[in-house]
């Protein structure tokens, strides 16, 4: 795993005119299932999208949208990203790209990480990228601050915070929002995930956890909230197996209509 050999002269993030981080402050509420059907959902919109994935021990968005394996070119502005359709409107880069093996472990300690971040941050050749969502780790650590540390000098429109709709998962967003407020990131809203389950029969979802927490955190908080997203079994499987784009996209029914309301609220917000 080596560093792009850059030119020197290029300006970072140069051909991107928005970035919005995707974060929580707690591991397995769906942030990368969220960051996905987001990106999907923007473009579908007609936007031009890239998605930064830098969940460096954990980046499952290359499998997601059906592109692992694949692999990343270098030019004298810095990596490639990897293009998921043939009109080059979804762009990703992620380090699973440079792992050799599914299963290889990143196992490295806090400055390896955050060079690492930094160089996804700052050495990626984006080309003509409308909206740019950055898959985040989990949590609020050295990793989050080389993050906004690479993105100071740029810019950043802000974050959607993923929760879940239990309270140990908002009371873990909630200090995400608490970051975000001490660092001067912008919280652009609230994402309520897993927030009930579409029956695959007859569609009626029922609530399996507990129920409205995203938007509770919300209006204590002062943050907007952008919506819920249903537990949907076929967007699930979809995406587990690296599904193609037109599988893989907002799937039909509840979730298709939540993303695109999501995605409404989010772009009057960020354009």
């Amino acid at each position: 795993m080596h560093p792009p050999s850059t030119g020197g002269d290029a300006t970072p993030l140069a051909g991107v005119k928005h970035v919005i981080l995707v974060m929580s402050g707690k591991g397995g509420v769906g942030k990368s299932t969220v960051a996905t059907q987001l990106a999907l959902g923007i473009r579908a919109a007609g936007h031009r999208v890239g998605i930064l994935d830098i969940d460096l021990c954990g980046p499952s968005i290359p499998r997601m949208l059906g592109l692992e394996g694949k692999d990343v070119h270098q030019c004298p502005q810095g990596w490639v990203p990897v293009y998921a359709d043939q009109q080059q409107t979804l762009a990703v880069m992620s380090i699973g790209f440079l792992l050799t093996d599914r299963d290889e472990a990143v196992v490295w300690r806090g400055p390896k990480k955050t060079a690492m971040i930094k160089q996804f941050v700052t050495d990626v050749a984006w080309q003509d990228v409308d909206y740019l969502l950055i898959d985040t780790p989990p949590g609020t650590s050295d990793e989050h601050i080389a993050i906004l540390e690479s993105l100071r000098q740029l810019r950043c429109d802000g974050a959607v915070l993923v929760t879940t709709p239990q309270n140990l998962a908002v009371g873990d967003v909630r200090r995400q929002v608490t970051f975000c407020r001490r660092t001067g990131l912008k919280v652009l809203g609230i994402v309520e995930n897993m927030s009930g389950f579409v029956c695959p029969n007859c569609s009626e979802c029922t609530n399996i956890f507990s129920s409205g927490g995203g938007e509770q955190l919300s209006s204590v908080a002062g943050v907007p909230f952008l919506g819920r997203l249903p537990l949907e079994p076929r967007l699930a499987a979809a995406l587990d197996a690296g599904a193609p784009l037109t599988e893989a996209a907002p799937a039909a029914g509840p979730v298709a209509d939540a993303v695109s309301e999501i995605v409404r609220g989010l772009l009057q917000t960020v354009r």
